[in-house]
């Protein structure tokens, strides 16, 4: 074996190990963090591919080997993350309609509990002026903080917690049949609530912060794919619009959160559009998208945006929707099987 091919079997051997690791579905957390990073997986073996061009010769099967090996770690780590750009078919159409009765907008903000930075939100909160804003991460001090909001938010639900997995929902729209439920976790809350419109329709929400998988949180990522199937359970048979936001602590390719969408038959309005990466916001390279918006059919697509840094480690996104006058069928989501059944029953066992 020649020297180049020495040289690049390092590489090309740790490739093949972060690429295909997570298609074994073992749930520890040293697995699944690698579903996170793969638009930084393909540029490295897009890297990889293109220095063995430089290096190789190609007069022998092993160079060959390497080579094609490489482009398939290529245009495998390109499935995944190809939907999240303008080259892939949008799965929700955009609406034109103005401001009305109909729009809702919803401003999703993790602030990070010791980040001190609450005026910057606050501004962007009045530049943008949503409808709703739901804060995670938030405990008493950011709780005090936008109680000044109060008066054009006058309704709200407030879990305060100094765990890292506080939050709080703040609406100028009226709220009702509010519950806050711990649904795995006794420390792990989320906030269930119907959200009535100024047309008079109501609308089903769901924010979601489940604890990630990680050496400093859960071994395993089984805490967090149980609460995103129970919620997707949940909403895949409501007669009425839905919403399901929050910082997943999963990113919008992974498996995981492909099966939340088979399961609840919800519509992802970044297909198409683009990732909005909303972490890590300190760090341009170790980016992707973390804080989630995902829909019923009753809605179409009027903006969707990710806000300035405020001091968090997140950035927020800020998403407008337009309800449609009927629920039709005519945005394509992923459709689920009897295989996404049965792996979604293990996951709640």
């Amino acid at each position: 074996m020649n020297s180049s091919l020495l040289i690049m079997l390092v590489p090309v051997t740790v490739l093949g190990i972060v690429t295909f690791l997570p298609l074994w579905r073992l749930e520890a957390w040293w697995i699944r963090i690698l579903d996170f990073p793969r638009l930084q997986l393909f540029f490295l073996a897009f890297a990889v591919f293109a220095l063995q061009l430089m290096l190789l010769q190609t007069d022998s099967y092993a160079s060959w080997g390497l080579l094609i090996f490489s482009l398939i770690c290529v245009l495998y780590q390109s499935w995944w993350i190809l939907p999240y750009s303008p080259l892939y078919k949008k799965e929700v159409a955009f609406s034109d309609q103005g401001a009305g009765d109909e729009a809702l907008s919803l401003m999703i903000a993790n602030v990070l509990t010791p980040n001190r930075n609450a005026k910057d939100l606050i501004a962007m909160l009045h530049e943008h002026k949503p409808d709703l804003l739901v804060t995670l991460e938030s405990d008493d001090w950011w709780q005090q903080q936008l109680a000044v909001i109060e008066d054009d938010y006058t309704y709200s639900v407030k879990c305060p917690l100094d765990n890292l997995y506080g939050m709080h929902l703040y609406s100028k729209l009226p709220l009702s049949e509010i519950s806050v439920e711990f649904l795995v976790e006794k420390d792990v809350p989320s906030i269930h609530v119907l959200i009535e419109m100024s047309s008079g329709r109501q609308v089903q929400a769901h924010f979601l912060h489940p604890a990630p998988p990680g050496p400093t949180e859960n071994e395993e990522s089984s805490e967090r794919d149980a609460e995103l199937v129970m919620v997707a359970r949940r909403v895949q048979n409501s007669q009425l619009p839905v919403i399901v936001s929050g910082d997943l602590n999963d990113v919008a390719w992974s498996e995981t959160t492909r099966l939340f969408r088979k399961v609840s038959g919800l519509l992802d309005p970044r297909v198409g559009r683009g990732m909005f990466n909303s972490f890590h916001a300190q760090y341009w390279f170790a980016r992707w998208p973390l804080d989630h918006l995902f829909h019923s059919q009753d809605f179409n697509l009027k903006g969707m945006q990710r806000l300035s840094a405020f001091g968090s480690d997140h950035f927020p996104i800020l998403t407008r929707l337009v309800l449609k006058p009927t629920a039709q069928e005519d945005q394509d989501g992923l459709e689920k099987n009897a295989e996404d059944k049965a792996w979604a029953d293990e996951k709640l066992s």
